[in-house]
């Protein structure tokens, strides 16, 4: 260690070194000497005759020192020298010993005080003196490099990589910035600059230090805390932090400024791997900083951590994703082109050895044909494409009485897409720029997708029933480069500060029009389109490359923050084949789009959709009348609609008339996605479509749908573990990737009956990755040729899978791992008992069984349940499923995703329930 300082939380003594340096900077005498202290895992390696795969170079920002990398250093350190290339752990993948330097920069930490203003060009320079003393980059060392940077180290690192591209072999930044032209400081950074504050904040005492540790998330640990205070425990000590805040290239004036200029221009001709950590609570570099590095380094893999600030090696593991990335992509050997594992032979007698349609067989991929296609080859059809039963989509949804509603031909919607698309494309939407679509379901919102898949833009979809934090959330992770809505989001936009040019949706006044930042309206690029067009052929809008990017959607977040999901066009061209195959919708059919996803999807079939009254994204508007008065409008033969959505039109089926109970006499398909639905509710529900299929297909944002089951099916099937979401659509396969004792999945998949593990899906729609989530989208796909779910089932003797629950919520109790759902619903079919969650509390391994459920008649209060209602719900779960309950709460209300009302959140009941049982305050969980 060090002399005179103590050992430190994290750090093994063998890692600290000094380094005398020459120094080639212009601010230093010729022959100057520094002395420079760095962590360096090296000779821990060499020690053990371990070969590392390459270098890391890591670079601190200010006022942090080397410290900040200790847990990579461990890392790299202690991973195997040899890989089992047949594991599938995403934790540990490709991981591979790597010597981590993790520097000091002059001035600070416990390197040298020079003395002298050390500005940008020369810590450059000083970095490249350091790794000219270590012997790393030397010219023909086929060792690779990579660099690691965080906050200032950031740019100083990026400076080092533009000048030794020969050994480079990638570049991972955390929470940095490369300033552009135009951006202004954050605020932060302009307060420590200001005069009266500099000196004093930053140097005679350790204001600047103590404000950057308190953005840790979670706050650190005491011994931590001193850790990073050690170096700079007198004002001596700080003056390279002073100088530091000092040397930020704020204008062009800056002495530091054409440094700054060369590294970020430079920065666009990288063409080595690149990874993207980022912290987005970063009151310092907030997401605008990733989106300018994004545009930079287009190709770079990026996770954003939710949650995590500015100091993200603090707050989350980086270390494990850095080392998985590092084995993948640069440095160690990329591992050879793997072909989906091998997989247990499909039982005989299932509906897919059989060969059934429609039951996951491997027909042929269908041709491409773009979402477009049917606009362009229904130019001439004067027949309604599109019925907006709430105009301009911005009346009250819900209502039972509402004006007119707007319909738009075929014809009419091709020219409207056509126009749309060049408006947007003369007011600078390019191909490839995300635009966020804030605007209902409706005519505006189809006119609007469909002009920017055939501009090749991508459309951000995020839907109100995120609520506004999981909105906002959404919205800034996606980071548009536009964003079109109508005038609550436009205000709730400028007021939260979330990103992308604005374009109203309607028409707006002036002085609104600057108070809400607004650009264009969707009116005025309708009009500049059809300009553009009239009386000449104008030059074709390129077709967008299948490959590219279409759309990004949003999870529900009933699971944890929204992720946003990516699609290519291809992928959303299989998702409307594999409906069209499944369920028979074919081009003349018409449809009442209930539910938010089936809206996109509508002309995409060649079908005319109908938007009922109602506000989409809360499900429990849709009364019995307004889907009626929807069905008659279009005389519709199917119905997509959410289990929320369909109990309150039972709900409100008496005030139904002959004519509207006649129009829903007429539906032949209903759709039910979203959630499980009950077979009693689908039965009253049959009641009312007495002529219709009820359908309900399981599927998510990420695999829309993946399998199906009709009423008949569901009553055939009965009861089981779980619930039975019936047999592959068309062109899918399911399996299940068998749990251990521990609960933990294998690696081979099966359709074995009776076999509890993950469900996998293989499908032409399945998302292409999840958006700047590397590390989710590294574990989803960890089984090359299949997307893993996070959901758990099983497949029962006539090859029907069955849904438990989620791999999340598995109850590891002493008798065994046990799934949740079979007995959620043997506790709420208890007398006096409605909808259930059953948790685990406790260690993992010993955990006891708790239900929380919702009492009829609802409870004002949440707490133990009365000792009747529990014991009744003790005695139907041990019936059922064995499970013998620990304790039964009540609660108000469970918590439920906005989206379908209807998927509990059980990892906060499970916290809840284990506060409440250890004497605290009930409350609300």
């Amino acid at each position: 260690m060090w002399p005179g300082v103590q050992p430190w939380p994290g750090v093994r003594p063998g890692w600290s070194r000094t380094v005398e340096v020459p120094s080639t900077a212009a601010c230093d005498r010729p022959g100057t000497v520094h002395r420079w202290h760095v962590l360096d895992n090296g000779p821990e390696l060499q020690a053990r005759g371990v070969e590392p795969a390459g270098t890391l170079l890591c670079v601190h920002g200010n006022p942090t020192w080397s410290y900040l990398w200790r847990s990579l250093l461990a890392a790299a350190t202690d991973a195997p020298a040899s890989h089992d290339s047949a594991s599938h752990d995403a934790a540990s993948h490709d991981a591979a010993p790597w010597r981590v330097v993790a520097v000091d920069q002059l001035d600070m930490g416990f390197s040298a005080r020079t003395g002298t203003f050390r500005r940008l060009a020369d810590r450059v320079g000083d970095l490249g003196d350091l790794t000219a003393a270590l012997g790393l980059a030397r010219r023909g060392d086929p060792r690779p490099v990579v660099t690691v940077g965080h906050d200032w180290g950031g740019i100083i690192s990026l400076g080092w990589a533009l000048r030794h591209r020969e050994p480079l072999a990638g570049v991972v930044l955390a929470n940095t910035a490369v300033h552009p032209a135009g951006f202004s400081l954050p605020p932060a950074l302009r307060l420590a600059l200001h005069p009266a504050v500099h000196g004093w904040g930053t140097t005679t005492t350790p204001a600047f230090l103590r404000v950057t540790h308190a953005l840790a998330r979670p706050a650190l640990a005491p011994a931590v805390r001193a850790a990073f205070m050690a170096p700079y425990l007198t004002p001596a000590r700080r003056a390279g932090v002073g100088n530091f805040v000092a040397d930020i290239p704020a204008g062009p004036g800056h002495p530091s400024w054409p440094a700054l200029e060369e590294i970020s221009s430079g920065v666009r001709t990288l063409d080595v791997p690149a990874l993207l950590l980022w912290g987005p609570q970063d009151p310092v570099f907030s997401d605008r900083y990733l989106r300018d590095l994004l545009d930079r380094l287009p190709h770079a893999d990026v996770h954003r951590f939710e949650g995590a600030g500015h100091l993200l090696p603090e707050d989350r593991d980086i270390a494990s994703p850095v080392l998985r990335w590092l084995g993948s992509t640069a440095g160690s050997a990329p591992p050879a082109e793997s072909a989906p594992p091998a997989e247990l032979p499909v039982p005989a007698g299932t509906p897919e050895a059989a060969g059934a349609p429609g039951a996951g067989t491997e027909a042929e991929a269908a041709p491409y044909r773009a979402l477009t296609a049917e606009l362009e080859e229904r130019r001439a059809d004067r027949t309604p494409a599109i019925v907006d039963m709430a105009p301009l989509g911005l009346a009250r949804r819900g209502t039972s009485r509402g004006p007119d509603p707007r319909t738009l031909s075929w014809a009419e919607l091709a020219a409207d897409v056509g126009a749309l698309a060049r408006g947007l494309a003369s007011a600078g939407v390019r191909p490839g720029d995300r635009v966020s679509l804030l605007v209902p379901p409706g005519i505006e919102l189809t006119t609007l997708i469909y002009a920017c898949l055939r501009l090749g833009a991508v459309a951000v979809l995020a839907d109100a029933g995120l609520g506004r934090a999981g909105l906002g959330r959404a919205i800034i992770g996606a980071g548009p480069a536009w964003l079109v809505g109508i005038d609550r989001a436009l205000a709730g936009a400028r007021l939260l500060g979330w990103p992308g040019a604005r374009i109203s949706v309607g028409p707006v006044s002036g002085a609104r029009r600057r108070a809400l930042g607004v650009r264009h309206t969707v009116p005025e690029l309708l009009s500049a389109g059809r300009r553009l067009t009239a009386g000449r052929d104008p030059d074709p809008l390129p077709a967008p490359e299948p490959d590219a990017e279409a759309a990004v959607l949003f999870t529900s977040g009933s699971t944890g923050p929204a992720k946003g999901v990516s699609y290519t066009h291809r992928r959303l061209a299989a998702m409307r084949d594999t409906l069209k195959a499944t369920y028979g919708l074919q081009a003349g059919s018409a449809l009442v789009a209930g539910f938010a996803p089936f809206a996109l999807l509508g002309p995409a079939l060649g079908a005319t959709s109908v938007t009922p009254d109602m506000d989409v994204t809360a499900p429990r508007t849709l009364t019995a009348t307004a889907l009626a008065r929807a069905v008659a409008a279009v005389d519709a033969t199917a119905v997509f609609a959410s289990p929320a959505a369909l109990a309150n039109v039972l709900a409100t089926a008496g005030d139904l008339d002959s004519a509207g109970r006649a129009a829903l006499g007429r539906v032949s398909l209903l759709l039910s996605a979203g959630a499980p639905i009950p077979e009693p509710l689908l039965a009253r529900v049959q009641e009312l479509v007495p002529r219709a299929s009820l359908h309900t297909p399981y599927g998510m944002t990420e695999a829309l749908p993946v399998t199906d089951i009709d009423l008949p099916g569901i009553r055939e099937a009965g009861t089981g573990n779980g619930v039975c979401v019936g047999t592959p659509v068309a062109g899918a396969r399911v399996r299940v990737l068998p749990l251990s004792a521990a609960g933990v999945p294998g690696s081979v998949p099966t359709a074995g009956a009776d076999i509890t593990g993950e469900i996998v899906v293989a499908a032409p729609h399945v998302k292409e990755r999840y958006d700047r989530l590397w590390i989710t989208q590294q574990e989803s796909a960890s089984l090359p040729g299949w997307h893993r779910t996070g959901d758990v089932g099983h497949f029962d003797a006539e090859g029907r899978l069955w849904v438990e629950g989620r791999l999340g919520h598995l109850l590891t109790t002493p008798e065994g791992i046990r799934t949740p759902v079979a007995a959620e619903h043997a506790a709420a079919s208890a007398p006096g008992a409605g909808r259930a969650a059953v948790v685990g509390v406790g260690p993992a391994g010993t955990q006891a069984a708790v239900a929380v459920v919702e009492a009829v008649p609802p409870v004002r209060r949440a707490g133990p349940a009365e000792p009747g209602l529990a014991a009744r719900v003790r005695a139907a779960v041990a019936a059922g499923t064995g499970i013998r309950l620990a304790a039964v709460l009540v609660v108000p209300g469970l918590p439920t995703d906005i989206r379908h009302n209807s998927k509990v959140d059980r990892t906060a009941l499970a916290g809840w329930a284990s506060r409440v049982l250890a004497g605290e305050r009930a409350g609300s969980p």
